[in-house]
């Protein structure tokens, strides 16, 4: 008599979502409330390649992450106001968006939720050039899951 092992495996599916578009046309959302920083890192990315739209708060962001127009979001926590219920609504409303979060300070506990659920990643301030442009080059070219961690 032979043993039957049986392997499953779950498989992701490896077809883009229909409302993504071409990748860097995409813009990143930049929001901080420190316009010259801000400008700074739009500057930045956009040296890489990435086109960016720059917001100095949450008023207009809904509308310029909406119906697949935006991958990613890069909000800066030390500058704008944000809570665990605005980061979950913003991915309850754009399931497929990143949020990448920048910060001075090493522990958030009021975004404790948001942080375990909503956000992609956290990066310390000031930002690491070359970390950032890794974990967008993750995002737009290898088409990661935003529920997903990043590799390390």
């Amino acid at each position: 008599m032979g043993i039957a092992i049986c392997i499953i495996a779950f498989i992701r599916p490896i077809s883009k979502p229909k409302n993504w578009g071409s990748g860097v046309d995409e813009p990143i959302v930049v929001v901080d409330a420190d316009e010259e920083q801000c400008e700074e890192l739009c500057a930045m990315l956009e040296r890489e390649h990435y086109t960016t739209t720059a917001l100095h708060s949450l008023i207009n962001l809904e509308e310029n992450v909406h119906e697949g127009t935006c991958r990613a979001v890069i909000l800066d926590l030390d500058t704008v106001p944000v809570g665990n219920r605005t980061l979950r609504e913003l991915k309850r409303r754009n399931p497929d968006i990143f949020i990448i979060c920048l910060s001075k300070r090493k522990f958030h506990p009021e975004l404790e939720e948001a942080i375990s659920r909503h956000i992609y990643a956290c990066l310390g301030k000031p930002v690491d050039p070359d970390e950032l442009v890794y974990l967008l080059r993750s995002i737009y070219r290898n088409d990661a899951d935003p529920r997903d961690p990043p590799e390390s």
